[in-house]
């Protein structure tokens, strides 16, 4: 048993950085601006580079202030470790340089992120063979499933499309199989969800979105949650060997991905996003509540042909994300009725701005179909289904009744 006292979710990210020392009595681990690090015994040097003690090497692996982020986020997800990077992108990307090799296989789900359906494709002209499928149901992931598999790829809640994967039962079946599970949790957040508690072994989260959550800061973050058991995994380079095995994945993330691909996390970063995390679950609670409310209303109104939020009792995986998450999220789209032009109404609004964030504090709306989506085709935005006149809508703090009659002016036209 543990003498330690158990603290709710804002607590501890609020008193994290003391819980290790901090220089000068600062309520906020300071920002170390330098790449270097020096050491008066040359030996203590060659410990900390040959992994016999911890230590920082350079900036590019490493870096008190990021450290202390590192350490932030792992509580939040009730992980093992975290390693952060400059991007949610470059998190992701991380995974496949670190961990795949060509002839290996993943299964991902087909209802992604555009960057991330990018980043696969990309993979597969590498000769790593990826198959998209649709991740609501378990089944599709088993029958996709070859000798050659590796990964298991799937985001909590799709974006923008807003569909639910079968997130528990793919864990049990990667767990069944001894294939390493990696979920994306940035639509929900460790606020509302936590991917260990369905057997994920690494877990992304976009810095950037809610966690940071002010719009003025990039980052990423692979957190181990310490249930996937390394010694299955084929690819271990034999000198990370020589760590405990539950140490293995971050070791070869941390330098086959981060020091050789270089997509650090800078210090100045790291502490806006670990100041923003501060509110997080205090924003989650108000963009939760002002996301139902916009969604009820647009699906009351016979000017929106359909309305994608797992909030609402009709959406398809409603029952597992009322089952899993805290609530329903930040995230919701819905498409107007065909004589009604989306342009028009996203020129009509007057809070919600046209832009390509998520995880705001302010509501941000965009056209999928002919921007961020707009590079993959028709025929594949038609088969992740995706429809022409399909608005993103990622909810922000404003008080709820002024966010409603925006949305109703809007759509009055």
């Amino acid at each position: 048993m543990s003498d330690k006292p158990s603290y709710g979710f804002t607590t501890t990210i609020l008193h994290s950085d003391r819980q290790k020392n901090i220089e000068h009595g600062s309520l906020h681990k300071p920002i170390h601006t330098s790449v270097a690090f020096g050491y008066k015994d040359a030996r203590e040097l060659a410990a900390v580079f040959q992994g016999k003690q911890p230590g920082y090497r350079y900036g590019r692996q490493g870096n008190p202030t990021v450290s202390a982020l590192e350490d932030k986020i792992t509580r939040m997800e009730d992980g093992y470790a975290t390693i952060c990077f400059a991007t949610g992108m470059a998190a992701i990307g991380a995974i496949c340089q670190a961990l795949l090799r060509a002839g290996d296989h993943v299964v991902s789900s087909a209802f992604l992120f555009g960057n991330t359906n990018s980043l696969w494709q990309t993979m597969g002209n590498v000769g790593v063979d990826v198959s998209f499928v649709d991740a609501t149901d378990v089944a599709n992931v088993e029958a996709a499933i070859t000798p050659a598999t590796r990964i298991v790829f799937v985001e909590t809640i799709a974006n923008p499309r807003t569909q639910v994967a079968d997130l528990k039962r793919i864990g049990e079946l990667c767990r069944a199989r001894g294939i390493l599970y990696v979920v994306d949790n940035t639509m929900t957040s460790p606020y509302l969800f936590r991917p260990k508690q369905v057997g994920a072994g690494l877990v992304v989260n976009a810095l950037t979105k809610s966690i940071a959550g002010h719009g003025n800061v990039l980052g990423g973050a692979l957190t181990d949650t310490g249930v996937y058991d390394w010694n299955a995994y084929p690819h271990i380079v034999e000198n990370y060997k020589k760590f405990p095995v539950i140490q293995w994945g971050m070791a070869q993330l941390r330098a086959k991905a981060l020091r050789d691909f270089g997509g650090s996390l800078g210090p100045e970063a790291a502490h806006h996003i670990a100041v923003g995390a501060e509110t997080m679950a205090l924003r989650l609670q108000r963009e939760c509540t002002n996301a139902q409310a916009v969604a009820e209303l647009l699906q009351a109104d016979d000017r929106v042909a359909a309305v994608h939020y797992p909030g609402l009792p009709g959406h398809p995986q409603h029952h597992i994300a009322k089952e899993l998450f805290r609530s329903y999220g930040a995230l919701l789209s819905f498409e107007l009725r065909d004589d009604i032009d989306c342009f028009d109404f996203l020129n009509r609004m007057k809070l919600a701005i046209p832009a390509s964030n998520l995880g705001d504090t302010r509501t941000l709306v965009i056209p999928v179909a002919h921007t961020i989506f707009y590079e993959m085709g028709a025929e594949r935005r038609a088969s992740m289904g995706i429809a022409e006149s399909l608005i993103r809508v990622s909810i922000g703090l404003e008080d709820t009744e002024d966010l409603l009659e925006d949305f109703r002016q809007a759509l009055a036209g």
